[in-house]
């Protein structure tokens, strides 16, 4: 029965980010790592970054290569950033820092702020989510928050190249700790049927989005993210 629930956790935010272009992790880590620990982080990094090429096989050709780089050229040291905000800070007042900046983002979204993905800002959202994706498991909003205003394919393209080179970096970085091992790559395939079914059910769910609402759900899941960050530095 645990084994059957993680895969419909998985598959719900399979679901979430498939429609939005973001939103698994926030889904699936804490969840899944009070059911089975061992999953988080490797097998899980694997299962997102197999979605993002799922991501970016259906609409790659809407993918802003320009701004991935950008990103990635902050995601490597932000990375570093998150591995010392781990080593030196608690983990629970960091995750509750995490959550009020990303809430005053969205905030900001709302009443006045337009962010555009240009290369300083997409640099310094790729510090943040290196940052934060390492030190809390949730690195997308930063990057998110930028392209809110562009169209939805433009979206989670974009953000599934950066989630796979970006999981690519994290992974040669465990790897290089010993934290890798063939029983994870097991793990993660049980996981995949339901990432597929996750990622298929997105198919309708994002041409209801993509227009308008797709800021609004992009926001939505932003706010989300800040608010799991916040309940789970109250809680522990």
């Amino acid at each position: 029965m645990p084994d059957v629930l993680i895969g419909l956790i998985v598959l719900v935010g399979a679901l979430v980010q498939g429609a939005v272009g973001y939103g698994l992790n926030l889904v699936a880590v804490p969840l899944v790592a009070l059911l089975d620990p061992t999953l988080v982080p490797v097998p899980l990094l694997l299962v997102s970054s197999t979605h993002g090429l799922l991501t970016i096989l259906r609409e790659y050709r809407h993918t802003d290569w320009t701004g991935v780089w950008w990103v990635l050229a902050g995601r490597v040291p932000g990375t570093a950033l998150g591995v010392l905000a781990v080593a030196t800070l608690a983990p629970r007042p960091f995750s509750a820092l995490v959550g009020v900046a990303v809430l005053v983002c969205v905030l900001l979204s709302v009443v006045s702020w337009r962010p555009e993905p240009r290369p300083g800002p997409l640099l310094v959202a790729g510090v943040a989510s290196g940052t934060f994706g390492t030190a809390a498991s949730i690195g997308g909003p930063p990057v998110a928050l930028l392209y809110q205003h562009s169209p939805g394919p433009r979206i989670r393209a974009t953000l599934a190249a950066g989630f796979v080179l970006g999981t690519v970096v994290s992974l040669i970085g465990l790897g290089l700790g010993g934290q890798v091992h063939l029983t994870h790559v097991v793990q993660t395939l049980w996981l995949l049927p339901f990432l597929l079914a996750g990622f298929l059910l997105s198919g309708p769910l994002r041409k209801f989005l993509d227009g308008g609402p797709i800021r609004v759900a992009v926001l939505a899941v932003a706010a989300a993210s800040a608010v799991a960050l916040l309940v789970r530095s109250a809680v522990g």
